[in-house]
């Protein structure tokens, strides 16, 4: 009885700690940039949970219909800026990490903090500017009707907003 009673408990045990061993293989290693880029193409290519369409499309852009030549050249534009934005992303996490550590360690130094910090604010910023010229260069792609349309969206967009 009190083997079986010990085979029970192991099995139970056993069961119960497969989904944190599942769990734990799926976490990102705390050293490494956050999981997203280059696994596949960028969400704005359409390529969703239902395969290709509107839904992987920039807010701005869902419910336009965009003709064949219009849906490669976002394609094209989003795919193009992929390698600088995993490159801005990477440079980012890990100055924000290095900031935590340092933060945390007993050698703090506040030139290299502000260093560390200037880096990340640096790569955020290109980000930044990188999605706007991507936003641009989209914007470019759409007809007259199709870019009243996407302001009429933007403009009905809840949120806040400031006056220009």
């Amino acid at each position: 009885m009190k083997y079986l009673s010990i085979a029970v408990s192991l099995l139970l045990l056993s069961a119960c700690s497969m989904p944190l061993v599942a769990l734990a293989q799926q976490t990102p290693a705390p050293d490494g940039p956050p999981p997203r880029a280059m696994e596949g193409p960028p969400p704005a290519f359409g390529h969703g949970p239902g395969g290709p369409g509107p839904q992987g499309l920039p807010p701005f852009l869902r419910g336009i219909e965009l003709s064949e030549a219009q849906q490669d050249k976002v394609f094209a534009a989003t795919y193009a800026q992929a390698p600088l934005l995993r490159e801005q992303e990477k440079i980012a996490y890990k100055a924000h990490a290095q900031l935590r550590e340092l933060a945390a360690s007993g050698a703090y130094d506040d030139a290299k903090a502000s260093a560390l910090a200037s880096t990340a604010a640096q790569a955020m910023a290109a980000i930044s500017l990188q999605q706007a010229r991507l936003e641009q260069q989209l914007l470019a792609v759409l007809t007259p009707e199709q870019r009243k349309q996407a302001q009429q969206r933007r403009d009905s967009r809840p949120g806040p907003r400031h006056p220009q």
